[in-house]
């Protein structure tokens, strides 16, 4: 007969296992919105090389109307971001993080003014805006082979479609003969999605090819003032349910219906409807009357946006200032690693001093 501790592993076991499961069900299950540029199949690497991200790193937004989990990383360790994902070992992450906070600590006073994490975030979005433009020379030669410089919609359409798996020299070929294609209904309509998105980093004057500065507009839209403009409305359309082109509180929270399918999930819910009705009111809603224009959604958006930068700064620092003097001291960024970083640093008390 199983013992009664057996008996409480095995059920420890059992609740893990559903709490996995539930964790990835919302990983899956969490649209709020009817985008149809949704996450790339892993193994598609010439349509991930093509299709414009979800994510852009240092952006608040995914381009979905989901809100960038990540984005206080991004913000904070930058390119390094990496580095704290793939090494664990909290001795080395310590030594990263004290590393860093005497780089944003500019007056070497010990403590890091808001002033002084704004420029950090401001430098720290540029390294992501510059490995966007790195990135893009590379993925413009892959819809570019003749290295003409100019890429039609066309000669786009035809990549794109060969990256979903159709035969590349038969979609040329009738293209070319203004032959109607045998499109599936979802292809089609990332087809028109990503068409709208060309015209529109398509500058004037309009001849309808991207050079290499359009196509990185095209893939990355922060980088264009024109195309973020276009992101915000893309955005506004999918979650603005009564078609007045703005947003109020319940459109941004609202969830698609059939999600929630026992206690567990809806938790799961209530979390997120939580952290979006937080941004909502304290960030995205400037004037707080409740409603978010396009305008106040774009300068959400803009991640180059020093008042932003500056504002972010300071919650960054009022979530770790136990001492409330405004300031982050390195004792206070350790302990609230996991917050800055993804990284939760144990003993961090016990190992500060040692590693001066």
């Amino acid at each position: 007969m199983m013992s009664r501790q057996a008996f409480l592993c095995s059920l420890g076991s059992l609740y893990l296992s559903l709490l996995f499961v539930f964790l990835l069900m919302d990983v899956y299950a969490r649209p709020a919105n009817n985008s149809v540029l949704k996450e790339k199949p892993a193994d598609s690497k010439d349509e991930n090389e093509i299709l414009p991200p979800d994510h852009l790193n240092g952006v608040k937004m995914e381009m979905d109307g989901h809100l960038n989990k990540e984005f206080h990383q991004e913000v904070f360790l930058g390119k390094e971001m990496e580095e704290f994902e793939e090494d664990t070992e909290p001795r080395k992450n310590r030594k990263k993080l004290m590393a860093i906070f005497s780089k944003v600590d500019v007056n070497n006073d010990k403590k890091i003014s808001a002033k002084e994490m704004q420029r950090w975030i401001m430098e720290k979005t540029d390294e992501h805006f510059q490995e966007a433009v790195e990135e893009n020379k590379m993925h413009f030669r892959a819809v570019d082979p003749d290295g003409d410089g100019h890429v039609s919609w066309d000669e786009y359409k035809i990549k794109f479609l060969a990256s979903k798996g159709f035969n590349e020299k038969e979609i040329a070929e009738k293209i070319k003969n203004n032959e109607e294609l045998k499109i599936d209904e979802e292809t089609q309509e990332v087809l028109d999605n990503l068409k709208d998105r060309w015209y529109q980093a398509d500058n004037p004057p309009p001849d309808l090819l991207l050079n290499e500065q359009e196509f990185l507009s095209f893939l990355h839209p922060e980088h264009s003032r024109g195309m973020l403009k276009f992101m915000v409305k893309e955005i506004i359309r999918d979650l603005d349910q009564d078609g007045d082109k703005k947003l109020t509180l319940s459109e941004f929270i609202s969830l698609p219906v059939g999600t929630v399918e026992n206690q567990q999930a809806q938790d799961i819910d209530d979390d997120w409807v939580k952290d979006r009705k937080k941004e909502f009111e304290e960030v995205i809603d400037a004037n707080h009357d409740g409603i978010v224009t396009m305008e106040e959604l774009e300068e959400y958006m803009d991640p180059m946006n020093e008042y932003n930068a500056l504002n972010e700064a300071k919650q960054m620092i009022a979530v770790a200032d136990e001492n409330q003097n405004h300031h982050l001291e390195l004792e206070e960024i350790l302990k609230y690693s996991e917050y800055f970083t993804g990284s939760k640093l144990m003993d961090y008390a016990r190992n500060v001093h040692e590693e001066f």
